[in-house]
């Protein structure tokens, strides 16, 4: 099946989702996040009982789209809150979907596409991935995401990819325990597919009923700090700072920061 920014098929059991905006390093946009949550409905209502998210291309995910980015910061308080809660859905949704979610990170991975790699149950990157939570460069706040990402590394090295931004190899995020396994650009999708492979021979009743304990153990919690975090990314969005970050980046400027 296809949707205007990505592809999804179907291998038996296993489901693949592929972003597939290789023109546009496979940038979130609007479309793309009514796209995905369509997909993982569609993948849900389907036999699959793995899905695996993987990007055209050279790059896994490279973030928000530039032409996204210069609409921001001229939206109302209430579209950027309605956009703000929209991607809090779609993170929630890969968070907590049913199945077991293998993300095969093939390059870069930033900002909100890191931010998917993260929120996957088990994480395999090419050597040539790179990583970064990459959104206080713009002014932006990485305030979804930093509720997963905390429990996923912990506080400490939280603050630390979160409050630097700084790109990190493949290599790093293993050590850091953000990515499972490290394999070859050529093998990749292979390994994919073989570890795909070791979950359904499990009982499917068992790993269905692992995921829904692990998911539901934290979501008041999880519920609770996505509030928070919805009005800060929202608000953010209305600031000075903002306006300048992604005026900067666009132009290919250093920044005039206002404070």
């Amino acid at each position: 099946m296809n949707y205007p920014t990505l592809t999804v098929g179907y291998e038996g059991a296993l489901a693949l989702v592929t972003l597939n905006r290789p023109e546009k390093r496979n940038a979130i946009s609007p479309q793309m996040i009514d796209d995905l949550l369509g997909a993982l409905d569609s993948v849900e209502a389907s036999a699959a009982r793995i899905a695996i998210l993987t990007g055209a291309g050279k790059a896994f995910c490279a973030g928000m789209d530039l032409e996204v980015l210069r609409t921001i910061s001229s939206q109302t308080p209430e579209q950027n809150l309605q956009d703000s809660r929209r991607m809090a859905q779609l993170f929630r949704r890969l968070w907590s979907f049913p199945r077991p979610v293998i993300a095969a990170v093939n390059g870069a991975a930033l900002a909100g596409g890191c931010a998917m790699a993260t929120l996957a149950d088990l994480t395999l990157a090419a050597p040539e991935a790179t990583f970064g939570y990459t959104e206080v460069r713009i002014g932006f706040l990485p305030a979804i995401v930093s509720v997963f990402l905390r429990r996923r590394v912990g506080e400490a090295v939280a603050r630390d990819l979160l409050l630097t931004a700084r790109i990190f190899p493949a290599r790093e995020a293993h050590e850091l325990g953000l990515v499972s396994e490290v394999v070859a650009a050529e093998a990749l999708m292979a390994r994919a597919r073989e570890l795909a492979g070791t979950l359904l021979a499990h009982s499917p009743a068992g790993l269905l009923a692992t995921k829904k304990l692990i998911v539901e153990c934290q979501e008041p919690a999880i519920d609770r700090e996505l509030s928070l975090a919805i009005a800060a990314n929202a608000a953010v969005r209305s600031t000075p700072d903002f306006r300048e970050g992604v005026s900067s980046f666009l132009e290919k400027r250093p920044p005039k920061w206002g404070g």
